[in-house]
C-alpha cells in the first residue's frame, strides 16, 4: 500500500531500500523555486539505529503490511523472552537484540503491545509511562531537606534512575519509557 506524505503518521512503519523502518519524526518542505523535500527520522526496526533520510517530496512511500497484537510476556529463559498472544493464547519468543530497552519498563505479567511483520515479531511497544518497585535506594537522610535532591535507585526490573530524597525501597513509582526518568508515587 503506497501512502502520500500526508499520510504520514508517528510510529507508522515503511518499507525503504527493501527494509522495515519506523517513523519516528518527518517534516515535509517546500522552499520557494525548488522541488519539495521530505526529511524522515527513522528506526530501523532489524537493528534499532536512528537515520534521517531526506527523500523527494512527492515520492510515494511504501507502508508495510503490519499488525499489531497484544501479549503478555511471561518469563525469560536465558537470552530468550517468551510471550503470549492475549487473543490466540500461541507462544512465542523474543531475542534480547529485539527487545533491547524495553526489558528495562516491562515485568513478567506485564502487557503490551508488540508489532508483527510477515507473522514474526519485530518490535515491542511500550506505553508512555510504566509502573515500577523500587528494590533498592540509599534511605533518606533525616533533616535534609534540599529541594531537588535525588538519589540513584534500582527498580525490580534492573533499571536504575534518579528519584526523590522521599522515595524508599518498596515503594511504587511511575517512569517515563522514552527517557527513563522519575515521573512520581504510584497508588
Amino acid at each position: 500500500m503506497t501512502i502520500s506524505s500526508g499520510e504520514i503518521r508517528r510510529n507508522m512503519t515503511i518499507l525503504l531500500d527493501d527494509d522495515l523502518y519506523q517513523i519516528l519524526d518527518w517534516q515535509h518542505r517546500q522552499a520557494p523555486k525548488a522541488p519539495p523535500t521530505l526529511t524522515l527520522k527513522v528506526r530501523q526496526v532489524s537493528t534499532g539505529n536512528v537515520y534521517e533520510r531526506k527523500l523527494p517530496g512527492n515520492q510515494k512511500l511504501t507502508a508495510a503490511p503490519t499488525e499489531r497484537r497484544s501479549v503478555q510476556y511471561l518469563y525469560a529463559e536465558g537470552d530468550l523472552y517468551t510471550f503470549m498472544d492475549n487473543t490466540t493464547y500461541d507462544q512465542f519468543e523474543m531475542g534480547q537484540d529485539l527487545l533491547s530497552d524495553a526489558l528495562h519498563y516491562i515485568s513478567e505479567g506485564d502487557s503490551v503491545e508488540a508489532l508483527f511483520y510477515d507473522e514474526k515479531p519485530v518490535l515491542v511497544e511500550l506505553p508512555p509511562s510504566v509502573i515500577l518497585t523500587v528494590e533498592q535506594t540509599e534511605p533518606g537522610i533525616r533533616g535534609d531537606t534540599q529541594s531537588g535532591a535525588n538519589k540513584p535507585a534500582t527498580t525490580n526490573t534492573g533499571l536504575t534512575l534518579q528519584v526523590p530524597l522521599f522515595v524508599n525501597e518498596g515503594d511504587r513509582i511511575s517512569v517515563s519509557t522514552s527517557s527513563g526518568e522519575y515521573l512520581g508515587r504510584a497508588d
